[in-house]
């Protein structure tokens, strides 16, 4: 008994020893996993600092890390390309070349091509000009160079001199002499002091006629003044020239209002920010009621793929008398294809709100996966059942278009820390856009056919070898199980483009259009109100469609404000950037010259079959 009592304490004790080394261990494993991770935090925070901001790796180094893997891959592409079924592209591309190196500097540049003002200096030596002078010496010629030179100004008086005129008193009622006959008077006789009498002629007519005009009444006279021209500001200081310049300090520069004010007072020109202020939401309004409605219906009912992305903002918060912190809203910006660009203000950023955004459209939208995209995407059933109590159902059809470099970006991030698994993924991924740079520039049909030929393959490796490693960190958390997670549940969306040669692999489109946003708003830190803030948003657009056609956002917006006064409703679009090169040439440039005064509107051309028909 007294043994079969010690081995139950011993067994016991043997028990608790192993809970409390299993506990330990646990401990030690999440221990481990927090010191992995803060190595990999420390290790990324490292190369942001003191290496590069970008998200850059030795391409060279990875490929001699995985040549095996990829000649694999490049095999298995050959083994496809082989098949007599697979069509074969017109010209198959070559192996990805090398990275271009950066080009040799080529010495000190000609000012002589650049369009300038020109001011000349030509510099003497005494002594040799009392040598020539002697005739010593002679003039063969000039040694010149040049310099860049700055000239403070560009601010001018336009002084706008409307006609007056001074209008004599008239008649009521015109009448034409009347011719009346009367007697002739005896030399005692006189004519009634109203009655004119015309002396009578010596041959032409009968003593018994005289001629006699009606009496006249005349009204005081009149001043008139020429009517004032149509503007799109009424009762603005400024003209079109100088409207245009501060939206494109401000929205395309990114200076604030303060500073432009300041820059303004030492050119001699004071006005007040507030001023400016008022201005800006007053343009904004306008353009966002005309051009920009008119370009977004345009765009929500012909455009093939939406890309879109959002950032946030801060508003300024309705004074209360008392402090109160600044609100969050959001922009979304919206790339039609290679039309249009949209900048839209929301409150908030709910699946409401991007359903109203994307209202009326059907076709695909490349998006970064955030989950207030997820009701455009979903079936006509799934939307009924999902939608909210005050959202009506569009019954369009939207497809979900990847991002490629979201996709990579975690993958980067975890090989910061010499994680083998991100590496692997990244040359993988890499040789993807390693093969569509030497697609670019091909007809869409081609494209489709090479990535479905090149490119298929390797996707279909890729996202093979991606899903077990998935599995063995799927309980760990960390930056590689969310890469891998990314990939494994965007397979859909990332392998969409592969169905139109039109699709791209990535949305940095949108990234670099939002890039505007966020380096301006480190300058004027918030925007006044919602108000204000939607109509920053149509300038935005009007400054990036413009960017997007080659134009000039500051000649553009400065012909656009001269003309929207003038303009018919009904033919605003042709006002939009995508149109603005062929709307130009058909004005009168010597009305478009001018600040203000009449305009000569063209008549609108006959739609063809090439504008029927949506540009991608």
């Amino acid at each position: 008994m007294r043994l079969e009592a010690e081995l139950s304490r011993e067994r016991a004790r043997a028990e608790q020893l192993t809970k409390e080394r299993d506990q330990v261990t646990k401990e030690r494993d999440q221990l481990r996993a927090a010191y992995e991770k803060l190595r990999l935090e420390l290790s990324l925070l490292k190369h942001r600092l003191f290496v590069a901001k970008a998200e850059r790796v030795d391409t060279a180094q990875l490929e001699l890390e995985f040549a095996d893997k990829l000649a694999l891959l490049d095999k298995l592409t050959g083994k496809l390309e082989a098949e007599p079924e697979q069509p074969e592209p017109a010209s198959p591309p070559p192996p990805p070349p090398p990275r271009p190196q950066r080009p040799k500097p080529k010495g000190r540049r000609d000012l002589r091509d650049a369009l300038l003002p020109e001011e000349r200096i030509e510099l003497t030596d005494p002594t040799m000009e009392a040598k020539v002078e002697a005739g010593l010496a002679e003039r063969i010629g000039f040694e010149e160079s040049c310099k860049l030179a700055f000239q403070r100004g560009g601010h001018r008086r336009l002084i706008i001199a409307r006609v007056k005129y001074l209008v004599l008193g008239t008649p009521p009622q015109a009448q034409p002499p009347t011719l009346v006959t009367a007697p002739l008077p005896t030399q005692n006789e006189t004519l009634p002091p109203t009655l004119v009498t015309a002396p009578l002629p010596t041959q032409t007519l009968p003593s018994t006629l005289v001629t006699a005009s009606l009496p006249t009444q005349t009204l005081p006279s009149t001043l008139v003044t020429a009517p004032l021209p149509t503007q799109i500001l009424s009762r603005c200081l400024a003209a079109p020239s100088l409207l245009a310049h501060i939206v494109v300090d401000k929205y395309c520069d990114g200076l604030p209002l303060f500073r432009i004010q300041d820059r303004f007072a030492r050119d001699g020109v004071c006005i007040d920010r507030g001023t400016m202020c008022r201005w800006l939401e007053d343009l904004g309004a306008t353009c966002g009621a005309t051009v920009i409605e008119a370009a977004r219906k345009e765009a929500l009912s012909t455009a093939f793929c939406l890309a879109t992305d959002a950032t946030g903002v801060l508003v300024q918060p309705i004074p209360t008398g008392k402090r109160q912190p600044c609100r969050r809203g959001h922009y979304f910006v919206q790339i039609a294809d290679q039309d249009h660009v949209f900048f839209e203000y929301t409150p908030n950023e709910t699946q409401k709100t991007v359903g109203e955004l994307f209202r009326g459209f059907s076709g695909y939208v490349q998006a970064d996966a955030k989950n207030v995209y997820d009701l455009l995407f979903l079936s006509p059933q799934e939307r009924k059942r999902r939608l909210l109590a005050d959202m009506e159902d569009d019954g369009c059809l939207r497809k979900e278009v990847g991002c490629w470099c979201h996709a990579r970006r975690k993958f980067w991030e975890s090989a910061m820390a010499n994680c083998a698994v991100a590496r692997e993924a990244l040359v993988r991924i890499g040789r993807l856009f390693d093969w569509e740079q030497q697609w670019k520039g091909r007809p869409h049909d081609q494209i489709k056919q090479l990535r479905q030929q090149f490119l298929r393959p390797h996707l279909d490796a890729f996202f093979a070898w991606a899903a077990p490693a998935y599995e063995t960190v799927r309980d760990q958390r960390g930056l590689l199980r969310s890469a891998l997670g990314y990939l494994v549940r965007q397979q859909g969306a990332l392998l969409r483009f592969l169905e139109d040669g039109r699709l791209l692999l990535d949305n940095n489109r949108s990234e670099r259009a939002l890039r505007r946003i966020a380096t301006g708003r480190k300058a004027w830190l918030f925007v006044g109100s919602d108000d204000h803030a939607a109509a920053a948003g149509h300038l935005l657009s009007l400054v990036a469609s413009a960017r997007l056609h080659g134009l000039d956002p500051e000649a553009y917006l400065r012909d656009l404000f001269r003309v929207l006064g003038h303009w018919p409703r009904h033919r605003y679009l042709e006002l939009a950037p995508k149109y603005w090169a062929r709307t130009r040439a058909r004005l009168d440039p010597a009305h478009l010259q001018a600040e203000f005064g009449p305009l000569t509107i063209p008549p609108p051309l006959p739609a063809s079959a090439e504008e029927q028909t949506p540009s991608h």
